[in-house]
């Protein structure tokens, strides 16, 4: 048998599957906690193991971290608790272990500053008469271990943009064996994963999460983020959410979001629509700051109204326009009831 280490630092998967089929113990079970670290984009896990094997969030116990190492706390006080919120299938590990998304709380119990799930909680239960329905379109960027990426010459670019959306053929399409392991380990987790494409930019690619009710939205888009991480990780491959990894004339990445109320869904849904974009257009510039972690200065490098974006400094709304803030597809101004997409780069406005 052959252990070896691969170039920078990348281990042998075949020697790791040895222990990987190891039995384990009757009622044992791995339960590998998640959650945002203090940069508000970035993951973290560990692993506890459990005498039982939980069925809900609600069956696993508290945890907690040290918060200094994460932005999350001082030395002096760096205890940081992880409260269970959403439990998924792990498929990494497979069989009856599991994946558990928390809240991270302060030591007075109070939400850290990246945890917003608590007030998207809140809002979606205030709300919860309107069944509001979400889908988030997440494009990401692959990068080699050089953060160049995936695909493209060193040192150099690739062909204009033009033949790579939705690509076929090895001259067009770079990395769709982590897409479709990602794929199907969501499928796995249990995560409302429902679709994948490539993107307008070579080594650029999007999946689609929903249609989720309320805070779910928020829970399964984050544990996908997570579970690409993790892919990623075993393929050797870095993964970017950064809204314009390459500058130039590249498209950047957002996370487009649809999404409709039960009566922009009923008859006559239309105006419901008409009348929410009028509420957003008197929000923009304030919204604008929430879009990403950094109050907006990171999507100023996308939104510039070229590559298929709004201006982030306009507001604007339109049917099958995709340099509009917000976009009514078309069949839904003529056919359907309602259904409505929000195409700003909505990156990390549903932060756990």
């Amino acid at each position: 048998m052959t252990h070896s280490m691969t170039a920078a630092g990348l281990t042998d998967k075949q020697t790791k599957q040895m222990y990987m089929d190891l039995e384990i113990p009757d009622g044992k079970t791995q339960v590998m906690y998640v959650w945002i670290d203090g940069s508000g984009q970035n993951l973290r896990c560990k692993t506890r193991t459990m005498d039982f094997t939980p069925k809900a969030a609600e069956e696993c116990p508290e945890w907690n971290f040290d918060g200094s190492s994460t932005g999350q706390a001082e030395g002096s006080n760096s205890d940081v608790f992880l409260k269970p919120v959403t439990l998924f299938r792990d498929p990494f590990r497979r069989g009856e272990h599991k994946l558990l998304l928390c809240e991270t709380l302060k030591y007075n119990r109070k939400p850290t500053a990246t945890n917003k799930r608590l007030t998207c909680q809140a809002v979606m239960q205030a709300a919860q008469s309107h069944h509001p329905w979400f889908g988030i379109e997440q494009e990401y960027t692959l990068q080699d271990r050089d953060y160049h990426p995936f695909g493209w010459p060193k040192g150099g670019y690739p062909k204009p943009q033009g033949p790579f959306y939705c690509g076929v053929g090895a001259d067009k399409v770079f990395g769709r064996d982590v897409v479709e392991a990602h794929y199907r380990a969501c499928l796995y987790a249990g995560v409302k994963i429902c679709g994948t494409n490539a993107e307008v930019m070579p080594g650029q690619w999007e999946f689609q999460v929903g249609p989720c009710e309320g805070i779910d939205m928020g829970d399964h888009l984050w544990m996908a983020r997570f579970i690409l991480h993790r892919v990623a990780e075993d393929f050797g491959v870095i993964v970017t959410l950064d809204p314009k990894p390459m500058t130039g004339d590249w498209n950047g990445a957002g996370a487009h979001t649809n999404y409709s109320t039960e009566a922009m869904r009923a008859e006559g849904g239309i105006k419901a629509i008409q009348d929410a974009i009028e509420k957003m257009s008197k929000k923009h510039h304030e919204h604008i700051k929430e879009y990403d972690p950094n109050g907006g200065r990171d999507n100023e490098r996308r939104l510039t109204g070229l590559h298929e974006t709004s201006s982030i400094n306009d507001f604007s709304s339109g049917v099958a326009n995709r340099g509009s803030s917000i976009r009514i597809p078309r069949h839904v101004s003529l056919v359907f009831p309602g259904y409505t997409v929000i195409v700003l780069a909505l990156l990390l406005l549903l932060s756990a």
